[in-house]
């Protein structure tokens, strides 16, 4: 039984290199090596609060559209998401791969849909840099449809 769990660990961790390695392979070129982290690590987070949202998504917007109008709605819409984050955008990665000429600003409308906390990581990034440089490269919609089947990277 032991070895079967340290197998399967082996496993779900050669599976994230792979991953990690695709990514990599999509910046060659519009990103130098060293600036690979610069995308990894954020689309890294910004994946992991994606697929820990995404199965109350619609009951966060659901709650959302309730509770907008009031002053103090943060209680609610984390009740809701089941986390102590939430995401009130409409997109999700797959709903953003559907209009690709617009990912740029649906990418972001996605981001601006996260809570204040959430929100707070994220702009440690610097982000918006990197997003730019990526729509111009035209790495981002590769890059999110690379991710949209992988469970978290």
């Amino acid at each position: 039984m032991r070895n079967n769990k340290i197998s399967d660990v082996g496993i779900n961790i050669a599976e994230k290199a792979t991953v990690i390695w695709n990514v990599a392979d999509m910046l060659r070129g519009p990103f130098k090596p060293h600036e690979y982290g610069l995308v990894i690590l954020p689309m890294t987070v910004v994946k992991r609060f994606h697929d820990c949202l995404l199965p109350t998504h619609d009951n966060v917007l659901e709650q959302y559209e309730k509770v907008k109008h009031l002053a103090v709605i943060d209680g609610f819409l984390t009740r809701a998401s089941g986390y102590q984050f939430y995401n009130t955008s409409k997109f999700t990665f797959e709903t953003l791969l559907a209009d690709p000429d617009n990912i740029e600003m649906n990418f972001k409308d996605y981001l601006a849909g996260f809570s204040a906390n959430a929100q707070d990581v994220l702009s440690k990034f610097d982000f918006d840099s990197i997003i730019k440089r990526m729509v111009e490269s035209n790495t981002l919609y590769s890059l999110l449809k690379s991710l949209i089947l992988k469970k978290v990277i």
